[in-house]
């Protein structure tokens, strides 16, 4: 802004400059022509007048002469009379440019070159004057009266008019310059406070405001630039609320959400995304939506929606770590206006506890009539036998009596296991928490399954680290979580195998890794296996006596306790099972 303010001082300072040179030139030659006016308007009466008082004289004589000196020193001239031919007849020897030949020699060239007229005129190199008028005597002309004077008195009073005018102008030019100042930067300021609120707004500072001190165009500019910044702010404020509530609204939704541009690229993703897929907003952001999005399914139902550019509903199985979950996916295009393409947007709905209330009733009634029904059906038929007389046979009467109680035991174990897992579901469920040594639980679950590990030639291994780790939990349940995957190692691992538990603690938290030698399964297989009633090998299952329920109930506790299970595997090579639990698990006090 002083770049503005300094042109537009240059501007006024030269616009001064040449009004005033050009008015002092005009009154310079104004003042000179008026001063020559009037000296040459007093030399033609001087002249005059001198030259009355010769012709009042017949001649020259003795007290003209006088006279005429008294006159040349009072009027600072020199007085000449001349014949008719130029011959000067009486001077009064006042100053002459270069001598006395020079002088006449003068006057009688100015004369002899205008004869003809009255009145005569010459200017020497200008520093003398000669004015002459004729002397008629009875009407016949009888010389000349010349006047000469130097003009070095013009000179001075030039230089006196050139000096007033120059110390005048130059008085104007301070004057006009400082008041031009004041009155540029009076007009300036407020230009400059408006443009530096403009540059403040241009900034995203839109609570700059400007002085309003005028009322004129600046003030109106003044006026405008703050009415358009509480504009701004007014418009910055309602924008920022609605990016708020938008925010505010897309994460705290709780189904998962993805914004893709029109080019492929992912925008957004929402935090129950984010909790739902374990997803990292650096392995997503800004990445085609294909190399972000690891699911097969989902990259299909983008390419559809692409393609067609319509709205796709789909219900979709998701594997998740180690389950598979439900979600109905719902994908719609985001055209702009004008029919612009502006990207996809994609709505995640969990309904995976929907489908296990679904699939809890259908494998109820399936698992009630496949699994109930065995152990039934053996009752049932061996009670017929005995009563159509094979209870007389003492051999086969226990025998068949031994095998209806296993059925009836099992029949019972899997009623059991219903109710446990049913209690564990129930909104509610509480937990008896109390501090205990985990080893020490280990080592009872060792003991009881000790003798079945035993007839199978099965190894079971404990490391326990050196010192004591006790653990706020429910020990009941916590028993029964292990006596599950102990037992489920031991079951599903051949004779002369082996079954290790190992104890640590890691962060504040205990972590058991149950693994076995056994027979493993299929990566597929895993994230199904907590399932209820779900078997991956149905025939060796349920010659193991299993009821399908129990991994079930192990991952439902553990979650009760905030704690978290995991599993790996590989077929014909062994399982293993992490439970980590918090030591001080604050939720549960």
């Amino acid at each position: 802004m002083n770049r503005f303010r300094s042109r537009l001082l240059f501007a006024l300072i030269t616009l001064i400059v040449v009004v005033l040179v050009c008015l002092g030139l005009l009154l310079g030659q104004l003042f000179k022509t008026f001063y020559l006016n009037t000296f040459n308007q007093r030399l033609v009466k001087e002249t005059n007048l001198v030259t009355m008082l010769v012709e009042e004289e017949e001649t020259i004589t003795t007290e003209l002469q006088k006279h005429l000196e008294d006159v040349s020193g009072t009027l600072t001239a020199r007085i000449s009379i001349t014949d008719k031919d130029g011959i000067v007849l009486f001077d009064t020897n006042g100053p002459s440019p270069t001598g006395e030949d020079s002088h006449q020699d003068i006057i009688k060239d100015t004369i002899q070159n205008n004869k003809d007229r009255d009145r005569i005129f010459y200017e020497q190199n200008n520093e003398f004057y000669y004015y002459g008028s004729s002397i008629t005597r009875d009407g016949i002309r009888d010389g000349y009266v010349i006047l000469s004077t130097p003009i070095d008195s013009l000179q001075r009073v030039n230089q006196q008019i050139w000096g007033l005018l120059i110390a005048s102008l130059g008085a104007a030019f301070v004057v006009i310059l400082l008041l031009g100042v004041r009155i540029t930067s009076q007009y300036t300021r407020p230009i400059e406070s408006a443009t530096k609120v403009a540059m403040e707004l241009a900034k995203g500072n839109y609570k700059a405001r400007t002085f309003e001190e005028h009322v004129d165009e600046t003030g109106m500019l003044s006026q405008s630039i703050n009415i358009l910044a509480r504009n701004l702010q007014d418009m910055t404020k309602a924008q920022e609320m609605q990016q708020d509530r938008l925010r505010t609204l897309i994460e705290s939704m709780g189904s998962g959400l993805i914004l893709i541009d029109g080019r492929g690229y992912v925008n957004l993703i929402n935090r129950a995304y984010k909790e739902t897929f374990d997803a990292d907003s650096s392995e997503y952001l800004y990445r085609l939506y294909y190399e972000a999005i690891e699911h097969k399914e989902v990259v299909s139902l983008i390419e559809e929606i692409f393609m067609t550019e319509v709205n796709v509903r789909k219900q979709l199985l998701l594997p998740l770590k180690i389950e598979r979950r439900h979600f109905e996916v719902y994908g719609a295009p985001i055209i702009g206006i004008n029919d612009e393409w502006k990207g996809i947007v994609l709505v995640f709905h969990d309904i995976s506890e929907l489908k296990k209330l679904e699939q809890m009733r259908k494998d109820f009634v399936a698992n009630v009539s496949h699994e109930l029904k065995t152990p039934i059906t053996s009752i049932k038929g061996f009670s017929e036998t005995l009563l159509d007389g094979a209870m007389n046979d003492k051999d086969t009467l226990e025998y068949f009596l031994s095998i209806i109680l296993k059925e009836s035991d099992r029949l019972q174990s899997l009623i059991e296991d219903l109710l446990d897992l049913s209690k564990i579901e129930k909104q509610g469920f509480k937990l008896n928490p109390e501090y205990f040594e985990i080893n020490g639980i280990l080592e009872e679950i060792f003991v009881i399954l000790k003798r079945k590990a035993k007839e199978k030639e099965i190894e079971l291994l404990l490391n326990r680290p050196p010192k004591d780790l006790f653990l706020f939990a429910d020990a009941s349940r916590v028993k029964q979580v292990f006596i599950n995957l102990i037992n489920n190692a031991i079951a599903y691992t051949p004779a002369g195998g082996e079954v290790k538990v190992n104890v640590e603690e890691v962060d504040g938290e205990i972590v058991i890794v149950v693994s076995d030698t056994g027979v493993g399964m299929e990566q597929e297989e895993i994230p199904r296996i907590f399932e209820r009633f779900y078997r991956v090998d149905k025939a060796r299952s349920r010659n193991s006596g299993g009821t399908g329920l129990g991994l079930a109930i192990v991952k439902h506790i553990v979650e009760a306790h905030h704690g978290s299970i995991s599993v790996k595997s590989k077929l014909d090579n062994g399982t293993t099972f992490t439970v980590k639990l918090s030591k001080e698990n604050k939720d549960l006090q």
